[in-house]
């Protein structure tokens, strides 16, 4: 039964009200003999709802009071009791609605399911209705003020419900799982659901790794639901929409006579955080709210606190290999790993030879060997926070593979373009170029002697012109800036092999499902660079100050039949267009001139204390 703690609220005399049928415990006896009279009119008077408080609180005493009675036959009764508005009753109605529920799901655990659904249901703001044309819409209250209140005591009730039942936990998953919202509701629904169910991790650890697989899953739903296009289509429709009707504005200002009082209707105020994609607007909420969660978990003010954070990681990089890594069009829930390797550069290393482990193992499918290649390139082309030294040693281990690989196949009977047989190792090739074209200025820069050097040691030739031609599948984008830079530093000459695979229309050999090659007309390696620039807006904030944007961009002017290179710069809220196809074109580039290796280099960053053991260290 409840403890002294719980009752003593109890303790002051219960007013009396009009009531009808008896007493419950009479009532209950009444119905074992057949007399249900008494018993449905106590369920009405229960489901009244005018029902006032003094009423609820005797009620309830008494069916405390009886409540190894309440057995399934009695399961009405009790549904009632649980559908009763609580949440919003005096606090004395609250402390005997929870006291009774302690003593039920003590004395009848049939009932813990059902207790434990009513307190979830709770976790998303109440419904009202929204009168439109004469119809009635059902929707949130979102903008309900004492929601922080009422999730308090949801929270409160799990724990007491804990107390008595202790394998409360083996029972919640399946009920969060079944109560979670879909994902048209609104965003606010969204984000209290989420936001509660996090809030569970914190008095129910053994449940984390569900909870944040569950959430997670979730968020990858609306991910690949907003597409990168759809988001930025729908973000210039509204700007463009925005600009129009400013211009509108300010043209009837022009024939007001008050424009003083007009002017300050011209531009209302608005939400410059909004997302124009509704479905990206209810994945910003959600990201903010799993963002500060990470925080939360991993500073205690201000300072990180290791333990908790490590064990943070080892929950996200298993939900990691089991959701995010192969899920292709995701964009933004994988920045969860990203913002939490930005803590703590042993994290960052960590996730590094997580992914490299898997890149290397044949005992792993294809298409997650060539997801986690991508997840390599993107990782240390985008992490502002992941020192040049801590690249170059990524970039040893690839391109030893990648060398490695070629002995093996360069003049074998495979020894051809084929993406179904070699697809891991493109990947790993593009990863290569990819970290190359948004690293080479860190690697040359304050000493290109030495930089040039160890740009030389990669023995990129060899890879460029392999019999396994990786620049006729790797992606356009990334092909053309790495030949721009590596004519600038006259590393390798790719533009030959470039332009005699356009020549072939980029033909590819694949095996089809009876072993014999065939000659398809596509670009067949899947491309994924999942820390492409970061969309979301409300999110965003936490993201930008820790993540690396294109500045170099090697654009091709054409100006009275002169080609050059003309360097940009590209700020934090600039579109990052890099991987757009947004190229020269390869007839452009052969009269490229390659620049000089000390104009435009920026100025080194702090990369931190290098590994002594690259990817062994222990964080």
């Amino acid at each position: 039964m409840m403890d002294k703690d719980d009752g003593d609220f109890l303790n002051s005399p219960v007013h009396k009200t009009v009531r009808f049928g008896g007493s419950v415990a009479k009532i209950l006896a009444k119905y074992k003999r057949g007399d249900t009279h008494d018993f449905e009119l106590l369920k009405h008077q229960l489901s009244d709802p005018d029902i006032k408080d003094a009423q609820i609180m005797n009620w309830l005493q008494e069916l405390r009071n009886c409540v190894t009675e309440l057995t399934k036959e009695f399961e009405q009764l009790v549904f009632i009791v649980l559908k009763i508005p609580w949440l919003g009753r005096s606090p004395a109605v609250i402390e005997v609605y929870l006291a009774f529920l302690a003593n039920l799901v003590s004395a009848q655990t049939v009932y813990l399911r059902s207790c434990l659904s009513m307190v979830v249901s709770n976790f998303t703001p109440g419904r009202i209705i929204i009168r439109e044309d004469d119809v009635d819409i059902s929707d949130s209250d979102d903008e309900n003020e004492n929601l922080p209140r009422s999730f308090d005591l949801c929270h409160r009730a799990l724990q007491i419900i804990a107390r008595y039942v202790p394998s409360t936990s083996r029972f919640l998953i399946p009920i969060l799982r079944e109560k979670f919202p879909f994902i048209n509701k609104s965003p606010k629904t969204l984000e209290c659901y989420v936001h509660n169910l996090l809030r569970i991790t914190v008095s129910f650890p053994v449940l984390r790794r569900e909870i944040l697989e569950l959430v997670i899953e979730k968020m990858l739903k609306l991910d690949v639901s907003a597409s990168r296009n759809s988001i930025e289509e729908a973000e210039e429709n509204a700007a463009q929409q925005a600009e129009e009707m400013a211009v509108a504005s300010r043209e009837e200002c022009l024939f007001s006579m008050d424009e003083d009082e007009d002017n300050e209707h011209v531009n209302p105020p608005t939400d410059d955080r909004s997302m124009a994609n509704p479905v990206a607007e209810r994945l910003d909420y959600l990201m903010v709210i799993l963002l500060a969660y990470v925080k939360d978990i991993c500073f205690v003010n201000d300072v990180l606190e290791l333990t908790r954070t490590k064990e943070l990681y080892k929950d996200l990089i298993a939900i990691f290999d089991k959701l995010i890594l192969p899920t292709h069009a995701s964009s933004h829930v994988q920045f969860v790993i990203f913002y939490l390797c930005s803590s703590k550069l042993g994290l960052a290393e960590a996730f590094l030879e997580h992914l490299w482990k898997k890149v290397q193992s044949p005992n792993n499918p294809p298409v997650i060997r060539q997801s986690a290649a991508g997840y390599i390139g993107s990782f240390l082309a985008r992490a502002k926070f992941i020192p040049i030294v801590t690249v170059k040693a990524c970039l040893d281990l690839l391109v030893l593979w990648v060398h490695q690989y070629i002995d093996s196949q360069d003049t074998g009977s495979k020894a051809f373009c084929d993406v179904m047989l070699h697809g891991p190792f493109y990947a790993a090739c593009q990863a290569i170029f990819y970290t190359l074209v948004f690293r080479h200025r860190q690697m040359v820069d304050g000493n290109l002697r030495s930089g040039l050097a160890y740009l030389q040691k990669l023995n990129l030739e060899r890879i460029v012109m392999c019999r396994l031609n990786p620049l006729k599948v790797c992606l356009p984008a990334v092909t053309n800036m790495f030949a721009a830079i590596m004519r600038k530093y006259q590393l390798v000459f790719c533009y030959t092999i470039i332009e005699r695979n356009n020549r072939q229309q980029l033909s590819v050999v694949r095996s089809n499902a009876m072993g014999d090659c065939v000659i398809v007309q596509s670009n067949p390696l899947d491309t994924f660079f999942p820390f492409d620039p970061y969309l979301l807006k409300r999110s965003g904030t936490v993201i930008h100050g820790i993540y690396q944007v294109w500045e170099e961009t090697d654009v091709i002017d054409t100006h009275g039949g002169k080609q050059h290179i003309k360097q940009g710069c590209r700020g934090g809220d600039e579109d990052d267009d890099f991987l757009r196809g947004e190229t020269p074109k390869n007839d452009s580039m052969e009269g490229i001139t390659p620049g000089s290796y000390d104009s435009h280099l920026r100025s080194p960053s702090s990369v931190g204390s290098p590994p002594i053991a690259f990817l062994q260290r222990p964080f």
